[in-house]
């Protein structure tokens, strides 16, 4: 079996006539942290879909573990955004962590013991057991959010892939998020999409910049135990120029950052 839990070679792809990735090749080790980060727009989302097999690309090869996705048998836990669409919907917390198993069911029958079993221990793994037979529309974003992974957990994955986990949360959620991933992080590789940049180097091992084509950056542990210590003093918005601020570096934060 590959060393390598993910890897792309010379992978392109276009919607329509716009090349949103051109050429990228990368490879992601077994028991990873990796974050990918990078511009709107830049091919994030998309380069995600393709690692999980919901996109094929034009042109070039993904592997898991060595074989394309369909062919891997390897189990992907795929948590895409959460839109907050449809949260009125009279479902609980339960019956969404279920749908994580639907594949192992047998035609109509209900769900048997070993399954609901296995959708209880989900939801203790992410900490929302006692949220289980409340309403999707009572819950927090960030709680949401749990549930949705809790849900991508019940398919046993040997990788984890999340788009976006932390947007539209607070900042305390996003970091409760990034400890939560952290800690499956030790029984499975990890990847995430995210903007946060503060929140990607404190916990992330690797972070992937995407615009159409990919840089790979190492995050030494010196550098995400630092910023640990600068996020677990704040409690409000915290950019990447205030982190280096805090850390003796002069750096002025842009506009963007200013209204993030």
């Amino acid at each position: 079996m590959s060393d390598f839990a993910v890897e792309l070679s010379n992978v392109s792809f276009f919607y329509g006539n716009d090349k949103i990735l051109d050429s990228v090749s990368f490879g992601v080790e077994k028991g990873d942290f990796l974050a990918i980060i990078g511009p709107n727009g830049g091919g994030k989302s998309t380069l995600l879909k393709l690692m999980a097999g919901v996109l094929e690309p034009d042109s070039g090869m993904v592997r898991l573990f060595g074989k394309p996705p369909k062919e891997s048998g390897v189990a992907v836990g795929y948590v895409p955004q959460e839109t907050g669409h449809n949260i009125d919907f009279p479902i609980t917390v339960t019956d969404i962590v279920l749908m994580g198993v639907l594949r192992k069911r047998s035609g109509l029958r209900r769900f048997d013991e070993g399954l609901k079993m296995k959708a209880r221990e989900a939801l203790e793994r992410v900490g929302m057991h006692r949220f289980a037979q409340r309403r999707v529309a009572e819950l927090s974003g960030g709680q949401r959010q749990r549930v949705l992974i809790a849900r991508a957990l019940c398919g046993d994955p040997d990788i984890l892939m999340l788009d976006e986990p932390t947007a539209s949360i607070d900042f305390g959620g996003q970091r409760e998020i990034f400890e939560l991933l952290e800690e499956l992080n030790d029984k499975m590789t990890v990847i995430v999409v995210s903007h946060d940049m503060s929140m990607v180097m404190g916990y992330a091992r690797h972070a992937l910049y995407v615009n159409k084509s990919v840089v790979m950056h190492t995050i030494d542990s010196h550098t995400r135990y630092q910023i640990k210590r600068q996020l677990k003093g704040h409690e409000g918005h915290y950019c990447g120029a205030e982190f280096w601020q805090d850390m003796g570096r002069k750096i002025e934060c842009n506009e963007e950052c200013k209204d993030a």
